[in-house]
């Protein structure tokens, strides 16, 4: 089955090919068939062509394109057509990794692969091993990412009948060279890009060979070879100016900038990052301003300019997600958290305190027949302390953590971690709050965000969301857990547009705080939770759900919620949204966001 270029997923610097049909998918396409499906005149081998390009073209709405994968899935069973079996489950596979569960969209592959090889259909059978392989690679399983990829490609070698097949190899080369980089196998990924490369040039298909030339490219420069690594780059370049492709083109530049550094020329260096910059700007890809903002503030502090290296630093700094490694507002972060780890370590400490009053206890029990009256006193007295501290205790363990997981923790003295199959996670973050870092003091600026998390806290409660955490100036809550909730869409929607309006009256406020305008972001999937360590414990949740929310906040703007396509469809027959279009999002390619309309 071939394949074409996906929105390019970034691991390690270079680029990966995805196992998705080369030929566009196209919802006026779907629409048509719709009609045809709905007049039920086709059966047999026709009405599973039918479903198969229903579940292809039907982008709008994955759950009905995931409807039509398990209705194609069903027929061929009974009708015992092991290649329509074998499309139906690749089509489910996709859907599922697309609507953000990996697990299944494994299983979907592996039952995809087995049907085409009952079928002897060898390019099926080869494209769901390169299926399955991506998954791994993606959720970081190396080996078994590896271990397929080798499958798919010898699978692929036996079929090359068409230029479809053609790219279908040199797309799992190319993967597998990828996964190699990832491994600093040099001499490996080298032979698999340049196989790759000669594939897709015979095949005519130039992006794929753009970006096997850019890894090719990439090799060199990690083994030395600087020379050989701009001529590769370069040639990438050149063919993805044509194309029009600026994301990998800026990644590209940033090498070569790198390139120069090594060979001791500064100015063509500082003329590369500041080209990459430049590209950046023009088509507002932030990720990469931020990365050639860093790249320029360190060549000018190396070329002893610490005027432009500072100016380039902090505007490589405005553009990050996080501030994790900003000094002046981790320093004003601690403060935020010191607080909230004292409380933790009061309950570590009324657990020592119990145990000395304990010992205490058996002193006074051992001395008993002498001093009955004294010691039955001491008794009642340290009973009414003990129990007036264990409710205390367990008052401080339900401020840290949800009742639910409280009380198996009480019980069990651990917590197993809990995959929930449907959530909302929200997040929220201020905008330029690290430039405000640096002009206002930490204790105001303290002051400022404990105002606004309180008011949070408030809202989360009032709408049954529960509050993750909070790191510096971002807040993150979650709805559907510990205890599974049917309307946890709603009422994250719900406390979105409260905390969004609370921001947005507060901003011009003139009371002694710092206000800010915020951004807010929102994701529908599952996630995992639970706690980790055996003190100062913290509910989390973790998953790809909990990255794409974040995603969602870095991509939304001040003032504005902005919603994921998968949150957008169990809303909006609700809630009137405005469509923004596909943005680029690391590791994950294009994903369509829609903001909530205001008022």
């Amino acid at each position: 089955m071939a394949i074409h270029i996906r929105a390019y997923s970034l691991l390690m610097g270079f680029f990966c090919i995805a196992t998705l049909p080369i030929f566009g998918q196209n919802q006026r396409v779907a629409d048509s068939l719709a009609r045809i499906y709905g007049e039920g005149n086709l059966d047999g081998t026709l009405k599973l062509e039918l479903l198969r390009n229903l579940s292809f073209n039907e982008v709008n709405d994955l759950k009905l394109s995931l409807d039509y994968a398990e209705e194609l899935i069903s027929l061929s069973q009974q009708l015992g057509n092991d290649l329509y079996l074998h499309r139906g489950y690749f089509q489910k596979g996709n859907k599922k990794r697309l609507l953000g569960d990996p697990e299944e969209a494994l299983d979907a592959f592996f039952k995809s692969a087995e049907a085409a090889k009952k079928a002897h259909f060898i390019p099926g059978e080869g494209t769901s091993y390169m299926a399955i392989a991506d998954i791994y690679s993606i959720t970081d399983n190396s080996s078994n990412a590896m271990l397929y990829y080798d499958k798919a490609i010898s699978t692929l070698r036996q079929s090359l009948q068409t230029s479809e097949d053609s790219i279908a190899l040199g797309s799992a080369l190319s993967n597998a060279g990828d996964e190699y980089l990832n491994r600093k196998n040099y001499d490996a990924a080298l032979s698999y890009f340049e196989e790759s490369t000669i594939i897709f040039e015979k095949a005519k298909y130039q992006i794929g060979k753009a970006y096997s030339l850019g890894n090719i490219g990439m090799v060199y420069a990690n083994i030395g070879k600087n020379q050989l690594a701009e001529a590769n780059i370069n040639q990438a370049i050149s063919i993805l100016e044509k194309l029009e492709d600026y994301y990998p083109i800026c990644v590209y530049l940033i090498y070569m900038a790198e390139i120069y550094v090594e060979k001791g020329d500064a100015a063509t260096a500082l003329s590369y990052a500041g080209r990459s910059l430049e590209l950046a700007q023009k088509y507002g890809l932030k990720e990469q301003i931020s990365d050639a903002n860093h790249k320029l503030s360190e060549l000018y502090e190396k070329a002893g300019n610490k005027g432009e290296a500072l100016r380039y630093y902090k505007e490589h700094i405005s553009y990050r997600d996080s501030i994790n490694n900003i000094q002046s507002v981790q320093k004003m972060a601690d403060l935020r958290t010191d607080y909230e780890v004292s409380q933790k370590q009061v309950e570590v400490n009324l657990l020592s305190q119990r145990q000395r009053n304990s010992r205490v206890l058996m002193v006074s029990l051992s001395i008993i027949l002498v001093l009955a009256a004294i010691t039955l006193a001491t008794l009642f007295w340290y009973y009414r302390n003990i129990s007036k501290e264990k409710k205390r205790s367990e008052s401080l363990l339900l401020n840290i953590l949800p009742a639910a997981t409280a009380r198996e923790l009480k019980l069990k003295g651990k917590v197993e971690a809990v995959k929930f199959k449907a959530v909302t996670v929200l997040f929220t973050d201020f905008v330029e709050f690290s430039k405000a870092a640096e002009l206002i003091e930490p204790e105001q600026l303290v002051k400022s965000i404990d105002f606004y998390f309180k008011r949070f806290d408030e809202i989360s409660t009032n709408y049954g969301l529960e509050k993750i955490k909070t790191v510096g100036d971002s807040y993150m809550c979650a709805c559907g857990l510990p205890t599974e909730n049917s309307s946890h869409v709603r009422n994250v929607i719900h406390a979105a547009r409260e905390m969004a309006d609370f921001v947005s009256k507060e901003f011009k406020s003139n009371d002694g705080l710092s206000h800010f305008q915020m951004r807010i972001g929102v994701h529908t999937g599952p996630v995992v939770a639970g706690i980790v360590g055996i003190k100062k414990w913290q509910y989390d949740i973790w998953g790809d759900t909990v990255n794409i929310a974040s995603r969602m906040e870095s991509r939304s703007e001040p003032g504005r919620v902005n919603l994921s396509e998968t949150t957008y469809e169990l809303i909006k027959d609700e809630f009137p949204c405005e469509y923004r279009g596909e943005f680029e999002v690391k590791n994950r390619g294009l994903l369509k966001m829609y903001f909530l309309s205001i008022g």
